[in-house]
């Protein structure tokens, strides 16, 4: 029995109940029937935990917090001298602990893959996962997007099968749809909850900066984020993501299919790819709609000089009402089509203008200072910065004519792997690898972090000029 005949027979059973009422009033005793309607529905639940808690995981992190304090008027430290007590030296950092949870999506090369919320692992030191089995691993943090508030980290799990969940489709929900939670709220591991779809499409809400919630009334608290929502048949929707302080049943998700963008752009490029229009936008007023003869889109407020916008002829004024040939609804819609869209890509944007309808072709360009949420940070991690090799610094730094190609160090912090490797400032790195056979030419950041992301704890292998010379460097991740 499915969910859609197991409904009806629900309402079947209340219906049939409410026209005998008040020939049963004396007997409130259940039917046979009411049972097999309730532990089929039953019986739908057992199965999606069953089949996603073993790959639900909980993770745990360790983030260092550093602050400084005001300075400490003489009287104070005078006050503690007089009565013959030392002044106490007062902490400059601490470390705080917290706990999420998470779902493995993929496994492959002895490495699974896990997605989570950014908040969970943005600011940790040290990320430790714990799997169904009990068993514990150190994970590394593939990429971050803190936009969306996804994350993806890995654990090396090497020969050990591990389960992975079954990812859905989160544009085919709807609102009234039954949903379960699975996560460890408050620290109490894989704990099962249900609800409904109570919403979609949520945003406004000041939680990330691109927002498209599902919201759910399942119960979801503290410690839940990063764990999967799921639908009946146990293919993860969306990732509990946020609640409502002091509210219940409010619940917000991260849709899945905008996890699964993040999640391969990450793999693929080692940071995430976004359209870019060029607009400053909001959505139109009821009495403007009504002028302009619109029932949705949005205004452009403001074209900004050089985007693809205004090379593909938009104005300020101009009402987008479709973006090939889907209707825009608000400002929150168009976002979405525009950043899910692959740069360089030909779009026709339908606008109304001076009360007209028109439709445009658009280049989609890449958004500015798409940030590269690399697997790992080159200074966080190896403790060096660096920046392409330019002409100009070619020139300037008497690098030889051979090098075509090539990032130079442009800072290295003391104590760091990078210095006990014998990086210096002003180095060209030229190749890099895992080992002495896969070494490849790097002619950007991302040559560079692509071969960090595969190394794993393996460490780099680096060819480096210094002046009119050669070396090899290695780095090996701190332990």
């Amino acid at each position: 029995m499915n969910t859609r005949q197991l409904l009806r027979s629900a309402a079947a059973v209340i219906f049939t109940a409410g026209l005998f009422t008040s020939q049963s009033a004396l007997s409130q005793e259940a039917t046979p029937q009411d049972y097999r309607v309730a532990e089929s529905l039953q019986r739908v639940f057992e199965a999606v935990a069953e089949k996603v808690k073993p790959a639900v995981v909980n993770i745990s992190t360790v983030s260092e917090i550093k602050f400084s304090h005001p300075p400490i008027p003489p009287q104070f430290k005078d006050f503690f001298h007089d009565f013959g007590f030392p002044f106490p030296d007062f902490p400059r950092e601490f470390k705080t602990r917290s706990l999420g949870s998470g779902f493995i999506v993929k496994v492959e090369d002895g490495w699974a893959y896990i997605l989570t919320n950014n908040h969970v692992v943005a600011k940790a030191k040290k990320i430790k996962v714990k799997l169904s089995d009990g068993s514990v691993y150190r994970a590394e943090v593939v990429g971050k997007d803190p936009k969306t508030d996804v994350a993806l980290i890995k654990i090396k799990v090497g020969n050990k099968k591990v389960p992975t969940v079954e990812l859905g489709d989160s544009s085919k929900i709807k609102v009234g749809e039954f949903v379960i939670a699975i996560g460890n709220p408050y620290g109490l591991n894989w704990t099962v909850t249900h609800g409904i779809v109570s919403a979609k499409g949520r945003h406004g809400l000041g939680l990330n900066p691109i927002e498209n919630f599902i919201q759910t009334d399942a119960a979801i608290n503290p410690g839940n984020s990063g764990g999967p929502l799921c639908d009946i048949y146990g293919r993860v929707i969306g990732i509990n993501t946020a609640i409502v302080r002091n509210a219940q049943g409010l619940g917000f998700a991260v849709p899945i299919n905008i996890a699964k963008k993040v999640m391969n752009d990450l793999l693929k490029y080692g940071k995430v790819v976004r359209g870019w229009l060029g607009v400053y936008i909001e959505d139109i007023s009821p009495s403007l709609a009504k002028k302009f003869g619109v029932k949705e889109g949005v205004l452009i407020t403001k074209v900004m000089p050089g985007s693809p916008a205004e090379k593909g002829g938009l104005k300020s004024g101009d009402i987008i009402v479709e973006f090939n040939g889907e209707p825009i609804k608000n400002v929150a819609d168009l976002q979405l089509k525009v950043i899910n869209t692959k740069p360089g890509e030909k779009v026709r944007i339908t606008v109304i203008r001076d009360g007209e309808r028109k439709t445009l072709t658009v280049k989609i360009g890449q958004m500015p200072g798409s940030e590269n949420l690399a697997s790992i940070d080159l200074m966080s991690k190896f403790g060096f910065s660096v920046q392409p090799l330019t002409p100009e610094l070619k020139s300037k730094l008497g690098a030889p004519k051979w090098i075509k190609h090539g990032l130079v160090v442009t800072e290295v912090k003391p104590g760091s792997v990078a210095d006990d490797a014998g990086l210096r400032e002003g180095d060209i790195i030229v190749h890099a690898g895992i080992t002495p056979k896969d070494l490849k030419p790097v002619k950007d950041v991302d040559d560079l972090l692509e071969v960090v992301r595969k190394a794993g704890d393996s460490g780099v292998l680096l060819k480096v000029v210094r002046g009119e010379g050669v070396f090899y460097a290695v780095l090996n991740p701190e332990e």
